[in-house]
């Protein structure tokens, strides 16, 4: 699994025109899932993504954590994340996952980073058109990988 994470400020996800998921401050997270992940590899991805400390404490350091500062996350989709650009200008999407395969997880990544860290999380919908709006905070961006973990 991939995920790009993204401090920022504000996020919205809209789908045909209406908003279907908005948070301020937190991350804005993109979820890319390939085949032969696993469950237990959302539970490290979600342990490190809610336990990051990306964010200022008093003296101005990156010490604090998303639900230290209140923060929430937008979590979205993004096959295009195992895009393979080796040959020619046209990327190759093989290496992602199938929606039968990927759904379940992007949806299993989401809800353990509800329940176990106990962490406001909104989202869009898998396979859909998206527009996502947000403002990088810093900019932060920090990109996650299970085979680099």
């Amino acid at each position: 699994m991939r995920v790009v994470v993204q401090r920022c400020s504000r996020a919205e996800v809209r789908i045909d025109g209406a908003v279907v998921g908005t948070i301020g401050r937190g991350f804005m997270i993109l979820v890319g899932v390939t085949d032969g992940d696993t469950r237990a590899q959302a539970d490290v991805l979600a342990k490190k993504i809610a336990q990051m400390r990306v964010f200022e404490d008093a003296e101005g350091k990156m010490n604090l954590s998303l639900k230290e500062v209140g923060g929430a996350i937008l979590s979205i989709s993004q096959f295009t994340l195992y895009a393979d650009c080796k040959k020619g200008n046209r990327p190759s999407f093989i290496k992602a996952a199938r929606p039968e395969t990927a759904a379940p997880l992007y949806d299993y990544l989401n809800e353990v980073l509800r329940t176990q860290y106990g962490l406001r999380v909104e989202t869009g919908r898998f396979g859909a058109d998206m527009k996502v709006d947000f403002v990088n905070d810093g900019p932060v961006t920090i990109l996650l990988d299970t085979n680099e973990l």
